[in-house]
């Protein structure tokens, strides 16, 4: 019974990311291409790279296509800072659902879910959770819902920040890069930032040790 119960948590969770992109995912994928994230972007002037920051942060609750922003703070400024904005705002909209599910959804995830069911999820991330959230950034609809589970589990926030970055960074500079050569190719990021996460968390568990 408390398996069913955290699965019925999972799809809930799911579902409030993938009903929002199912009713105004085409609007915003019209919209936000990739020169049309630019040029919204782009009148903010020299706070740009900040407004990049505020969509790749709403994509928690906004179907937001994060890889078409990173890919347009790439082409806007380059590979290097494009990067760095576009690793800092996958980075961020991690931390921001950690940290909501962590102190608001606790009470939620135990009525949904029941004591036993949260203890089977506070059991997995303490035994696997570095490897989801790593892993999860580089694919659709996870990164959020990997998150919100890490804040509702009480996973540590020194290894859920050093999990996160392991996974947003490569993910950041990839997207950059392919912006700032003209190019949208997510399945080419994907592949270059796939790689990458599973050595830099390898290495963190190391040090961690």
């Amino acid at each position: 019974m408390s398996t069913r119960r955290v699965w019925l948590l999972i799809v809930l969770l799911l579902a409030a990311i993938i009903v929002p992109f199912m009713i105004w995912g085409n609007h915003f994928d019209a919209t936000l291409s990739l020169d049309g994230a630019r040029a919204w972007m782009q009148t903010y002037g020299p706070w740009a790279w900040l407004a990049g920051l505020g969509l790749l942060c709403a994509d928690i609750v906004l179907p937001i296509p994060s890889s078409v922003v990173m890919s347009a703070l790439g082409l806007m400024y380059g590979w290097w800072w494009g990067g760095v904005a576009a690793a800092s705002g996958s980075w961020l909209s991690g931390i921001i659902a950690y940290a909501a599910c962590r102190y608001a959804g606790q009470g939620a995830a135990r009525w949904i879910a029941g004591e036993e069911g949260l203890a089977k999820v506070e059991t997995l991330f303490a035994k696997q959770g570095g490897w989801l959230v790593t892993l999860s950034r580089w694919m659709p609809v996870l990164p959020e819902a990997v998150a919100c589970l890490a804040g509702i589990a009480q996973m540590p926030w020194r290894t859920f920040v050093i999990a996160l970055t392991c996974g947003s960074v490569p993910l950041g500079f990839a997207f950059a890069a392919i912006g700032a050569a003209a190019e949208l190719r997510p399945t080419l990021a994907l592949a270059l930032s796939a790689a990458i996460p599973v050595l830099l968390w390898l290495l963190a568990r190391r040090v961690m040790k």
